[in-house]
């Protein structure tokens, strides 16, 4: 019924430039749906780094890192990464996936223990299921319990690991890693979070919902992505060198892929560079800045916001219903807003919602042009599903 009244939210065709307004399937729309929190998939600096990249190494590498496939760039990148996570060592995976997947098949064993919030991204719980450690979940962003879970652990036997998201991807929500890694540590557990959507976001030098929480020093190893803030496709861990170094020649998701293509690793770099350099402090100010216009506009229209703090680039609007949820996704759509639908099971039952999200290029009149469609569709897109 859905692909017949043309309300699949999935696998539509943009035919453009990923930015603040795109063409999507023969009309332009304002784009609330994308990871290009930063905008710097169109900064000339960034196109031109991939351009040199192409140029200089070819289309493809055809080889692992291992093997053919590490260019100097590739070491460029993980000294810049390190520098910037104030870490000893960095290492860039082909995916960001792979980076979550390699790290926790490698680091874990069948006699260690894993504690992980409900809301880890499939990543993470997909590493976790491979390493055969024993897991002990608890609820999302509940740690009530969380102490309770460490005595347990700690009476396991083996190492005890703690995974987190910094920030979780379709709530936009924020772990309290003030109270989460403190706890760890007094149980003697080691903790790793996922910055894929905090890097080039939070902190007054992007790093993350780690330095923006003042953790950082007690994080034992960080995960970010390039395909959110960093213009790219790839991932990369940051750590200690002895950690990095054993995924290094241990880690089967690294070992066996082919390296990145070089514009990947060349645009990378350059977003990596503007991101630690004295432009990257005004780009995230402005991309927070739009995300309070944005959920501040929405509350004011009535709408139910997520609300998180610290802000981040995700603001949520929850309806509940999953077939209502696509209804107004629809209305919105056909009125010129491209949004995301999160719906059963990746978000709790009657828990369906539209993911929005801003870049720092987004304007103004981008962000009030959306709020105006979002208030004139309401009683449509009501009328619709009620019909």
């Amino acid at each position: 019924m859905a692909r017949e009244h043309d309300l699949l939210p999935y696998f539509r065709l943009l035919e453009g430039p990923a930015g603040p307004l795109v063409e999507m399937e023969g009309a332009e729309r304002v784009m609330l749906g994308s990871n290009n929190y930063l905008g710097l998939t169109g900064d000339e600096r960034v196109t031109a780094a991939a351009r040199k990249a192409l140029d200089d190494y070819g289309t493809a590498l055809t080889g692992s890192r291992l093997l053919n496939g590490t260019i100097p760039l590739h070491q460029e990148l993980e000294r810049e990464i390190a520098d910037w996570m104030k870490a000893e060592d960095a290492l860039v995976f082909t995916t960001g996936y792979q980076a979550n997947v390699g790290a926790l098949s490698t680091l874990l064993q069948p006699g260690d223990t894993v504690i992980v919030d409900s809301g880890d991204h499939a990543s993470i719980m997909d590493g976790v299921a491979m390493s055969h450690a024993r897991i002990r979940p608890f609820r999302h962003n509940r740690l009530k319990k969380l102490e309770e879970i460490l005595e347990r652990a700690a009476g396991d036997g083996g190492g005890v690991l703690v995974v987190v998201d910094g920030v979780y991807s379709m709530e936009g929500d924020v772990c309290d890693l003030q109270t989460l890694v403190p706890l760890a540590k007094r149980y003697g557990a080691r903790v790793m979070v996922d910055e894929a959507h905090g890097v080039g976001v939070l902190g007054d030098n992007g790093r993350g919902a780690c330095e923006v929480l003042g953790v950082e020093d007690d994080v034992d190893l960080r995960m970010g992505t390039f395909s959110k803030s960093l213009a790219s496709c790839g991932g990369f861990l940051a750590g200690s060198h002895d950690v990095i170094d054993f995924l290094r020649i241990q880690s089967r998701s690294f070992l066996f892929t082919a390296a990145a293509v070089p514009a990947a690793i060349g645009a990378a770099l350059e977003a990596v560079r503007i991101c630690n350099s004295d432009e990257g402090p005004p780009l995230f100010t402005k991309l927070l800045d739009n995300a309070r216009y944005l959920r501040d506009g929405l509350n004011d229209l009535g709408f139910r916001v997520v609300e998180s703090e610290p802000v981040t680039p995700v603001v949520p609007v929850l309806v509940g219903d999953d077939w209502q949820a696509v209804v107004f996704w629809k209305a919105l759509y056909d009125a010129g807003v491209y949004t995301n639908v999160a719906l059963y099971p990746a978000v709790p039952r009657g828990g369906a919602l539209l993911r929005t999200s801003v870049m720092a290029t987004h304007e103004r009149e981008h962000l009030d042009r959306a709020l105006n469609i979002f208030d004139a569709v309401r009683d449509s897109a009501q009328a619709d599903d009620a019909s």
